[in-house]
């Protein structure tokens, strides 16, 4: 049998000459596939990291994160080309070839994602005290990879021939049936972004919140969680948060500090004088106090008032807290060596005979 006769025989409606073009056609692209990965990818490789820019180091690694199936599954598919084979066979290689291109298309969408959500976290400086990347940026990734393998899932439907118009119009107006049920949920999830966007407090930082205080641990989606000095941790919602005044002393580079003190009236005017200088001595006398100024501002009721202002190069509140502490302590012993009472409510009776 002539070579022309063995070519030209037919076996499940193909020729041998089809079956071994279809195997050439198959082993080139396996052959350039080979080449690509082991030598230009190495290469391309080489060149992105001598660039400044990374995101050319990205995509050069999500192009070597595609496994050899999909490579196999793409030489088969073009290789079917070449042959006749029943209509079922190509709908299944080309349905296979589709969830690969889909599957790391998305892989390479999240990787760009990841990348960019990073660098912005490194440029935006918004990362919390208490360590860690931005909430905000961490959810909005998190949504936009889940709106990738949506889409490629819809994407996928509608190349099986399904209309995906009707199912799409059904998630719109489940969408909005949902969102009038979660409505109070929702709107602590976009006080959340409200919170990231305005920037009125950060994690680490100490705020008052009505008759609360305490220390921002986590900003979450619903709720904000706050460790007051009292120990137990407080949970508001997102939506009282930005609906409420909020003393934030995070933002504050010093904490002033003012307060009163009341002498009685039966002390002597030298001694009145000397106070202003005492008190100023022993604020002075303290770490990481400035001292401001101090009055006799006023004739109370019952005491001779001085107004007395220092700042603290700290806005630690236990800081805050030693400091006074220390200074009361300093001008109640001044006080009883230089023989000057406290004035507290009294009152006096005159009786007339």
């Amino acid at each position: 049998m002539a070579f022309e006769e063995i070519l030209a025989l037919n076996f499940f409606g193909n020729t041998v000459e089809q079956y071994l073009f279809a195997v050439v056609v198959f082993a080139v692209v396996n052959i350039a596939v080979f080449v690509f990965k082991k030598y230009v990818l190495h290469l391309l490789y080489g060149i992105a990291k001598k660039t400044a820019i990374e995101y050319d180091d990205m995509l050069i690694d999500v192009i070597k994160s595609i496994h050899y199936p999909f490579y196999l599954i793409l030489a088969l598919y073009i290789s079917l080309w070449f042959l006749t084979v029943p209509q079922l066979v190509m709908d299944a290689g080309y349905y296979l070839l589709l969830i690969g291109c889909l599957f790391y298309a998305v892989r390479a969408l999240q990787a760009t994602i990841d990348f960019f959500a990073t660098e912005y976290d490194k440029k935006s400086q918004r990362k919390s005290r208490l360590g860690g990347k931005s909430k905000a940026v961490e959810y909005l990734s998190r949504l936009g990879k889940w709106a990738l393998w949506l889409f490629a899932a819809l994407v996928f439907v509608g190349n099986m021939g399904i209309e995906i118009t009707p199912l799409i119009a059904g998630l719109g107006i489940g969408g909005l049936a949902i969102a009038f049920a979660l409505q109070n949920i929702l709107s602590d999830v976009f006080n959340f972004f409200a919170i990231y966007m305005d920037k009125p407090f950060m994690e680490g930082e100490f705020l008052i919140i009505g008759d609360d205080m305490g220390t921002v641990n986590k900003i979450g989606l619903r709720s904000t969680r706050i460790q007051t000095l009292r120990g137990e941790e407080l949970v508001i919602s997102n939506n009282e948060l930005t609906s409420t005044r909020i003393h934030n002393f995070g933002k504050m580079k010093e904490r002033r500090v003012a307060f009163n003190i009341g002498a009685t009236y039966e002390t002597p005017t030298k001694k009145l004088e000397k106070i202003p200088a005492m008190v100023q001595k022993i604020i002075e006398a303290q770490k990481s106090t400035r001292f401001d100024r101090v009055h006799f501002k006023s004739f109370g009721d019952f005491s001779l008032n001085y107004e007395i202002v220092y700042f603290l190069e700290s806005v630690d509140y236990v800081e805050y807290m030693d400091a006074q502490q220390a200074i009361n302590l300093g001008i109640k012993r001044a006080f009883e060596k230089e023989g000057i009472e406290f004035a507290y409510p009294t009152q006096k009776v005159f009786v007339s005979k």
